[in-house]
Formats: structure tokens, C-alpha cells, sequence
């Protein structure tokens, strides 16, 4: 296995910080990072400069020359410019990291004989050493895609990270729960930071004493799952609980109100699965939440 690590010629488009942290790991694990090229020469000749083996070069299509996979991990609009004005060869695999993107902006590369793939990490494990998650994917299946698919595979085993596969077709609804539950959190934490600057606790102090609570959340998630890490009122069906929290937000953050409304109406059914309320307390909570959001409206 790791002969044939160092036997295959990776090359990578793009020395920004998905590119140049793929390439690290990769070359830590025993991967032949061989070539590596970016928009700017001197940010490929830094990354080059920190793998053993590897050359920097000032034309992407030197790396398509090259490598027997390629990772372009450039912005996403600039991968399908890129697919298109290369040439590319039979027995290659171009892979982009693109979380939104399905392996139809790589289309030119395809047409020319290589085989193509995506393989998506998350933000947090280009940062730490924390596991997370990687996805190498197939958008077809057919006998070509096979050994890619097992390469990617080994990659993230490499790597001591999960993987799942994904569809082409799937891509952005995967992308849009990743935001859900990263993006948005941080934008949940801002609103909460707002409340208690209503009674006069800086931001900054705001977050970090909340950041207790947040960890906790998170620990219970994975250590109890949902819907068991379901806490607050909704998940114990106080509902005069709720209705003070609506009253005080129509008074003091209305623009917050709709969102805390929408959210618990999220949480009903969560709270449902967890068997702490049943059907009538589920509607009662509906319609208080509900009459919340027509008031906000109304408001306007």
C-alpha cells in the first residue's frame, strides 16, 4: 500500500489553504505530492517548499502534464474555466474540492478521458488536529469510477477521517446543511450575543459565557444523539415559558422574534421524538409559536 502511495504522481492547482493543507496531510501520510502550481508562483513555491519531493511550477497545465491525479482546489468558479482550457489525458483523475459544485464543472475533462470526482473536507480539520470528515465521491457508477472511488477511500483512511459517498445530484443539498449547521450557528451565537447586549454584557463577554452551554450542546449531541440532547422549554412542553420568551422579544428584539418562532417550530417535532409531549401540547406549542410570527408581521 505505501509503495503504491509514493508510485502515484499527485498534483494540485490552487496553493490556498484547502490546496495547501490537502497536500501537507497527504504528504505526511506517505502520498507523492509532485507537483503543485497557483496563481501566484510564490505561494506554489512555499507550499513546495514545505513537502519533500515536490516542484512548483508557473503553468497549471505542467501539473495536468504531470500528475495522475489532480486536485483542483482553486474558488469554485474558477475550476470549470480551468477543466476546460487544459489538456488532459486518458488514465487521469482531476478531483475538485468545491462543496457545492457537482463534477459537471469538470465536463472537459471528462470528454477528454479523465475520470473525475470531488472530495470535500471540512473547515475545521484544516485547523486542528480534531477528526472530522471527508467525502471522496463517484457521480456514476461504472468500472472506470471504481478505482478512483477506492483511492479517494484510502485517502481518507489515510488521513483517520469518515467518509461518505455522495451523488452528484445531492452536492448542494449536502452543501446547504453544511451551512445550516456551521454557517448558522455562528449566525444563532450573533443573535444571542445581541439579547444580552439588550442588558448590557459586551459581545465578546457574551460569547464566551455562552460558550459553556454551546459546548455542552455539542457534547451531548454526540454523545446522546437527537432527539435525546433536546433541552429548554419546547423539549419539556412549557409553554407559559415560551410565551414569556416572545413577550419580552417583541419588546425588546423584534427583529429576533420571527426566527425564535420558526426555530420552535423546528424543535416541536424534535421534542415529539424524544416523548416528552404529546400531540395536544405538540398543537398548543404550534399555535403559540405560530400567533408569535403573525404578531411580528402584524408589527410591520
Amino acid at each position: 500500500m505505501d509503495r503504491c502511495r509514493e508510485m502515484l504522481k499527485i498534483g494540485i492547482i490552487g496553493a490556498g489553504t484547502v490546496g495547501s493543507a490537502l497536500a501537507i496531510k497527504l504528504a505526511e501520510s506517505g502520498y507523492n505530492i509532485s507537483v503543485v502550481s497557483s496563481r501566484k508562483l510564490t505561494s506554489a513555491e512555499k507550499l513546495a517548499a514545505a513537502i519533500q519531493g515536490c516542484r512548483a511550477v508557473d503553468t497549471n497545465q505542467a501539473v495536468a502534464d504531470t500528475a495522475d491525479i489532480v486536485f483542483i482546489t482553486t474558488p469554485d468558479a474558477a475550476i470549470p474555466q480551468i477543466a476546460a482550457e487544459l489538456k488532459w489525458h486518458k488514465d487521469q483523475s482531476v478531483i475538485h474540492c468545491s462543496g457545492a459544485d457537482s463534477t459537471d464543472s469538470l465536463l472537459p475533462t471528462r470528454q477528454m478521458g479523465a475520470t473525475t470526482g470531488f472530495f470535500i473536507l471540512y473547515k475545521p480539520w484544516l485547523t486542528s488536529n480534531r477528526q472530522s470528515i471527508i467525502y471522496p465521491a463517484r457521480p456514476l457508477r461504472s468500472k472506470r469510477k471504481e478505482p478512483l472511488l477506492t483511492t479517494l477511500k484510502e485517502m481518507a483512511a489515510a488521513l483517520n477521517c469518515r467518509w461518505i459517498e455522495l451523488k452528484a445530484e445531492d452536492k448542494v443539498i449536502y452543501h446547504a446543511a453544511a451551512v445550516i449547521a456551521s454557517n448558522y450557528l455562528v449566525t444563532l451565537v450573533k443573535l444571542a450575543d445581541d439579547l444580552w447586549e439588550t442588558f448590557g454584557i459586551p459581545r465578546e463577554q457574551a460569547t464566551k459565557a455562552l460558550l459553556p452551554l454551546l459546548k455542552g450542546t455539542l457534547n451531548n449531541i454526540e454523545n446522546a444523539g437527537i432527539p435525546q440532547a433536546l433541552t429548554g422549554p419546547i423539549a419539556r412542553g412549557d409553554i407559559e415559558t415560551v410565551k414569556k420568551h416572545l413577550a419580552a422579544l417583541q419588546k425588546e428584539a423584534p427583529d429576533v422574534l420571527s426566527t425564535y418562532c420558526e426555530l420552535g417550530l423546528q424543535t416541536i417535532p424534535i421534542a415529539q421524538a424524544k416523548g416528552k409531549i404529546d400531540e395536544e401540547k405538540a398543537a398548543e406549542l404550534r399555535t403559540v409559536l405560530k400567533a408569535g410570527i403573525k404578531s411580528k408581521k402584524y408589527r410591520k
